[in-house]
């Protein structure tokens, strides 16, 4: 039976998923971008079906998961949909790549050189081409994976020879600041790289993409060059875990 309790997380989810995409809107106009080239990844770690459900009715076509056992489930109980594709947006373990290459739209966070030889070998035995992204460690944190800025353009080279491995651009998590103008930096750094980048004319690899910003700074990151914020607390709710930088 349908409770005044689902009705009231129903209308709650559809408001604020309405209120983030009128932000992102202004935050795209404010510096002379098309708002329709910025899309909402709704971050879903630990969320309840039924939430997804309600932002999918909400216009939410991207799901992004982070823990590849609740994403099966997650994509079993909800099944195919119009329009919907999933992202993994965490940090990929190398047992886990074989259940991970071939099964999401886009692959968020590959973080070295090495992992993106292993995606590209196991998508040739599939026969596809995997989409990704390449994870830049813009603070140079150790607890977080990916690239350094240097590592990123020393390897491109190589990386523009795998076939099977479609680098659409990057991603970054930058480190934790409470006052988001305060990550600016971070953000611009990135942004700034990915130019270079996109300028020097790859066989294979695109630029287009640039993941970052989450629930307390995507209007920031917008600013900065974002095509994909990662949100999940702003929407759903924190979680009551720590705070998790990664899909928040």
């Amino acid at each position: 039976m349908f409770s005044l309790k689902d009705a009231h997380v129903s209308n709650s989810i559809t408001h604020t998923i309405q209120t983030i995409q009128e932000k992102i809107r202004q935050a795209a106009i404010r510096v002379g971008r098309d708002p329709a080239s910025i899309r909402l990844v709704a971050a879903t770690k630990t969320v309840p079906v039924a939430y997804l459900e309600e932002a999918y009715r909400a216009g939410v076509r991207i799901f992004g998961e982070n823990r590849l056992q609740e994403a099966q489930e997650k994509r079993q109980i909800l099944g195919p949909r119009e329009g919907l594709v999933w992202h993994f947006i965490g940090r990929m373990q190398r047992r886990k790549l074989k259940d991970l290459v071939g099964n999401f739209s886009l692959l968020h966070s590959v973080e070295s050189l090495e992992q993106a030889r292993s995606i590209n070998a196991m998508a040739e035995k599939l026969g596809i081409q995997q989409a990704v992204l390449l994870e830049v460690n813009v603070g140079g944190e150790a607890s977080k994976g990916g690239f350094t800025s240097q590592e990123v353009e020393a390897g491109m080279e190589e990386l523009d020879q795998f076939p099977h491995v479609l680098i659409q651009g990057l991603m970054t998590l930058p480190p934790w600041r409470e006052n988001p103008e305060e990550v600016r930096p971070y953000f611009t750094q990135v942004s700034q790289l990915r130019d270079r980048l996109a300028r020097q004319g790859w066989a294979r690899i695109r630029m287009n993409e640039l993941s970052m910003g989450m629930s307390h700074d995507y209007e920031v990151a917008i600013e900065e060059g974002a095509t994909m914020v990662r949100i999940g607390t702003a929407i759903f709710g924190s979680r009551g875990e720590a705070r998790n930088q990664r899909e928040e």
